[in-house]
């Protein structure tokens, strides 16, 4: 390759120009002239080509070819067969990096075309992608079509608030809304992809229920009220009682340190949790003193010898690990190795090692692997709901040296973690009962002293609140959607103020809803499951929104302690100083596996695009969710004489749900159900986990 000096003349031969110019008529030869209405005018690379390279007139005479426009092959994505220059990026992309070959080229000659299946719609979590590299317009999204030219958007580098994967973003705004956003280019965290979640669940930022003034709950019935008036209502349900702290799993770093910090001086507690979901003691202790502080990166997964899935599908629970790991199959064949109830289509995609198990019995598992220093095993959240399991990655880990890889669902739970919003630990993972860490502590704080009891967890603080004995909660971007009715019920007992952004089972029992800003409207920063902290910008400039941490620090002035900051900067800077902590971490507490009883076993997660609060309106990406489903496998089925799509009701104590049944690759005596999927809620609706005893019946 010839280096190019700086301020160096080019010179482009009349011979190469010529040759180009010829390159481009043929290119053109077919092409509309869409560019009017396009939407990729103004940032088309074909375009750009044509002005700097192409001729100012065609020399061709013929009909152009044309195509009934635009075409679906998804209800997201749409195609202009007659825009397309055949340069198969996008099927490439779907074939190599995807792995969902469900476009190709078809015909030959004059006729080729990007063609889909008969039967076999574009389903793939990142159909989105093809849009963005596509060169010509060619590719387009349903929600964006015609809405906005590319000079009229504010476009703000920013970071996806859906998953732990720590995705780069770009979002485009017009006239204060958000209209588009983009995967932004991060070599060590997304590359240049992500998924269509990131991509285009937004919507609900611009709902028309966004709760836009303070509520106070009056002869039963909430009523709009005034800051003073609601932050007045606030202190007076808080003052005084015992109160426990609630915290989503989609906060910034800043927002949960504000959280954390808040329980501790405004409320004197230490009853805090971040984790709004099912959870467990075992894996409080285990984040406590395997995983917060700790600093495992993408980039050990690529240098892997060996990757190990247990209690997580990448491909629905966190996209780009799931294309990392893809990545580095096909380009080295890495081994992987996954631990569940199902073999899916994620898992095969990563040619991945099947060890089918019943959920309950992955401790089992875990514990016949062999590793090395090199090797990576990759835990999911829900790992929590096998009794055992995590206790068998803390053995496996100390014996071979392997890294462990946290990858929870929500982009916020690593940084709450490491913010001090879990009743074990203080900010930068300092435990409670170390009496050193508290007086680090309350001297950053200036205060006397801080609560040294460990603090409930949620399910503790909702019983705690059920019983009477938590007198008041503060509840921050719960998703209802996470828990069951009977947790939800703990919330009629006490005193509850909801930060919130829109109308929820949460804020249905609230006595004071305070509204909060979305992700587009503050700043910043989110901790990716690395422990990597990815810091966002706001990208929609006028909003009467304001930040958890601001709200938090009015509630704060009303009792009379001050947070002692009110902004995200104040906030960082605070949290920077007690970030690390060189103290001996948390102990482990050993927990044995309980096993299963030998009846049908519940198997069971969150999908990627289901029933979540944050993709509402979103009708176009809800069309590429996959269907819900029962999922059992041929020797089950033909226990219950059904077939695929026959109906099949499961139930528990709690209630029942019925379903077309899919026969798959599910382990014996197991059947997978989604775990919110639309119409098909099966954690509300049943009450029941991983491993939980089923019965299934055909018919309703």
């Amino acid at each position: 390759m010839t280096a190019v000096q700086p301020q160096t003349d080019l010179i482009t031969s009349e011979v190469a120009h010529k040759a180009q110019e010829g390159v481009m008529e043929f290119l053109l030869v077919n092409h509309p002239l869409d560019c009017p209405v396009c939407d990729k005018g103004g940032e088309c690379p074909l375009q750009n080509q044509a002005m700097s390279n192409g001729r100012s007139e065609s020399r061709f005479e013929g009909k152009k070819r044309t195509f009934e426009k635009p075409i679906h092959i998804s209800s997201q994505v749409l195609l202009d067969r007659e825009r397309c220059i055949l340069c198969a990026r996008c099927t490439r992309f779907s074939k190599e990096i995807a792995g969902d070959p469900f476009i190709d080229m078809g015909e030959r000659g004059a006729l080729q075309q990007v063609s889909i299946y008969e039967k076999d719609p574009f389903d793939s979590y990142f159909s989105g992608n093809t849009v963005q590299i596509c060169p010509v317009g060619a590719l387009t999204g349903s929600a964006y079509r015609f809405r906005s030219r590319p000079f009229d958007l504010v476009s703000t580098p920013t970071v996806c608030e859906h998953c732990a994967s720590g995705c780069s973003m770009r979002t485009d705004v017009r006239r204060n809304k958000t209209l588009r956003r983009l995967a932004g280019n991060d070599p060590e965290v997304n590359e240049e992809w992500n998924c269509d979640k990131g991509r285009w669940a937004f919507q609900y930022t611009m709902a028309k229920d966004r709760i836009a003034a303070p509520l106070i709950r009056e002869n039963g019935v909430l009523r709009e009220a005034s800051w003073p008036e609601a932050l007045a209502a606030a202190a007076a349900g808080l003052k005084g009682k015992k109160a426990g702290v609630l915290v989503g799993g989609r906060a910034t770093v800043e927002d949960a340190y504000a959280y954390a910090k808040f329980a501790r001086v405004a409320l004197g507690t230490n009853d805090i949790d971040f984790r709004s979901r099912p959870h467990s003691d075992e894996e409080r202790s285990f984040l406590a003193s395997q995983v917060v502080g700790s600093s495992v990166r993408y980039s050990d997964i690529d240098s892997a010898d060996h990757v190990v899935l247990v209690g997580i599908e990448p491909e629905e629970e966190s996209p780009i690990v799931f294309l990392r790991i893809r990545k580095q199959v096909r380009q080295r064949a890495l081994a992987v190795t996954a631990i569940a109830p199902w073999n899916t289509r994620g898992f095969k995609k990563l040619h991945a090692k099947y060890v089918g198990i019943t959920p309950g019995l992955e401790a089992g598992a875990i514990a016949q692997l062999s590793l090395t220093s090199a090797s990576v095993i990759v835990v999911g959240e829900r790992l929590c709901e096998s009794t055992g399991a995590l206790s068998a990655v803390a053995d496996l880990v100390a014996k071979s040296g392997a890294k462990i890889a946290w990858v929870p669902r929500r982009a916020g739970e690593r940084g709450a973690l490491e913010a001090g919003a879990i009743g074990n630990l203080l900010p930068g993972g300092r435990p409670v009962s170390d009496a050193a860490a508290r007086v680090d502590v309350a001297a950053a704080w200036s205060v006397e002293s801080l609560p040294s009891d460990p603090g409930l967890d949620s399910a503790g603080i909702l019983a705690a609140a059920a019983h009477g004995s938590v007198e008041a909660l503060v509840v921050g971007g719960v998703d209802p959607f996470d828990m069951h009715a009977p947790e939800i019920s703990g919330l009629d007992n006490a005193f509850v103020l909801s930060l919130e952004m829109r109308p929820s089972a949460i804020t249905e029992r609230a006595d004071v809803v305070l509204p909060i800003a979305a992700v587009v409207e503050k700043s910043g920063s989110f901790m990716s499951w690395e422990g990597r902290v990815r810091a966002f910008e706001q990208s929609v400039p006028e909003t009467p929104h304001q930040s958890d941490l601001y709200v938090l620090a009015l509630v704060a002035e009303a009792l009379g302690t001050p947070l002692g900051f009110s902004t995200v900067k104040g906030a960082a800077k605070e949290f920077g100083t007690l970030a690390k902590w060189d103290g001996a971490r948390a102990s482990f507490t050993q927990v044995t596996s309980s096993g299963t009883t030998g009846a049908i076993s519940l198997a069971t997660w969150r999908q990627l695009l289901d029933n979540g609060t944050l993709q509402v309106n979103e009708p176009n990406l809800a069309g590429t969710a996959r269907k819900a489903v029962a999922r059992i496998n041929k020797t089950l089925a033909a226990s219950l004489i059904v077939s695929d799509g026959d109906l099949v009701t499961i139930s528990t104590d709690r209630g029942a749900l019925s379903l077309n049944v899919e026969i798959s690759d599910v382990v014996d005596n197991v059947v997978w159900l989604p775990r919110n999927g639309v119409g098909a809620q099966s954690l509300r609706i049943l009450g029941a986990l991983n491993g939980a005893d089923v019965k299934v019946r055909k018919g309703l």
